[in-house]
């Protein structure tokens, strides 16, 4: 189906609502607030009654007529841009690029005046910061939810964030790090829908299991309770929102890399890896008791980095299964080597495909 999107700043005004107004009409459109919306994923509704998205490929629906839809929306950075992207009746369409911190009208055409239903993901990461949704509009508009499905819960770095993956709008070695960034089109989405499942994702690029790529941030056992993955900084995630089926996660490239070749950083201690991956499969677990674990290796490590990551998530895997010995083992996975085709050596979007069908009969065994 033919779709175009434009920018039009000439609906500003009209759309300038508060977005706590619930089904506002005019002759011709119906408008939605934030708090009418039904996202998925991680989310806050702030002070201001609007809807912010947060981590990547969290998303919202809704359902409309006609020949468009409006949706009002604004970033955290006045010089900065992000990225949405969208879902029309079931076929993927494109990447949506916002800019600024000012209210601004997507207005997304349709080629055909029947009914529609439009998904809406973030495209981007939580550090690439938030996407708030102010409002949207458009005939006869309803939100709409996710349907009860089993759901996976997709924790790793830039690999499964979809960074660096979609160079097809902005070149490889231009723009900024977020402008190859495709949520949608990662493997862990991309696994969900060929399962039928839902899927949420927890993921930061360079993150690691007890360091990271470079420098000294905190690694995802020490982010991963926090809504937009800051130590210590803003408000908690609430667990109780989703009981995943499955928790996947693909953690330890990071840890295993050279980093940036700038900071000082000390040889790879397996002792500390496993002991903090332990630790964090318990946090998980104190958040999911009866979800099952699924530990990934890299599908970008290879030769000694690879066989030392391999033999972790093993001794993992033991550890935990000797303290939790009435819950489901956990289950490991690993991805065959990979000449990976994306920016900076990352996967492309061909690329998580591939990791995708390699992990879908593997999943299908463990949900039915």
């Amino acid at each position: 189906m033919a779709v175009s999107l434009r920018l039009c700043a000439l609906f500003a005004g009209f759309l300038m609502i508060n977005a706590g107004c619930t089904a506002l009409k005019t002759n011709t459109t119906d408008t939605l607030g934030a708090i009418d919306l039904k996202p998925y994923g991680r989310f806050q509704i702030n002070q201001q009654q609007e809807l912010e998205l947060v981590s990547s490929a969290v998303n919202f629906g809704f359902a409309f007529e006609g020949e468009e839809c409006v949706i009002n929306v604004k970033g955290d950075d006045p010089k900065g841009h992000n990225y949405l992207q969208y879902e029309l009746d079931g076929v993927y369409q494109k990447r949506i690029r916002t800019e600024g911190d000012v209210a601004t009208p997507l207005v997304i055409k349709v080629a055909g005046k029947g009914k529609h239903k439009i998904w809406i993901y973030k495209a981007t990461e939580a550090h690439s910061g938030t996407i708030k949704v102010l409002s949207v509009s458009a005939k006869n508009i309803r939100p709409i939810s996710r349907p009860a499905l089993p759901l996976i819960e997709f924790i790793g770095n830039s690999i499964t964030c979809g960074a660096a993956a979609d160079d097809s709008e902005v070149a490889c070695g231009t723009g900024e790090y977020h402008d190859q960034h495709n949520a949608y089109l990662a493997y862990g989405p991309r696994l969900a829908r060929a399962l039928n499942t839902n899927f949420i994702m927890s993921s930061v690029s360079g993150i690691g299991i007890y360091r990271n790529w470079a420098g000294d941030g905190a690694p995802m056992p020490r982010v991963y309770e926090y809504l937009k993955f800051g130590e210590g900084s803003g408000p908690k995630w609430d667990f109780s929102r989703y009981s995943p089926r499955i928790v996947s996660i693909a953690l330890g490239t990071n840890d295993l890399s050279n980093g940036d070749g700038k900071t000082p950083r000390k040889p790879f201690d397996t002792t500390i890896c496993i002991n903090s991956y332990v630790k964090f499969i318990q946090l998980v677990k104190s958040k999911y008791p009866k979800a099952r674990i699924v530990l990934l290796n890299s599908p970008m490590a290879g030769g000694e980095p690879a066989k030392l990551l391999d033999q972790c998530i093993a001794s993992v895997k033991q550890k935990v299964d000797v303290l939790y010995p009435s819950d489901f083992p956990v289950s490991t996975y690993f991805f065959k080597p990979m000449q990976a085709r994306g920016c900076t050596g990352h996967p492309s979007v061909a690329d998580h495909e591939i990791l995708a069908k390699q992990l879908e009969p593997f999943f299908r065994k463990l949900l039915f």
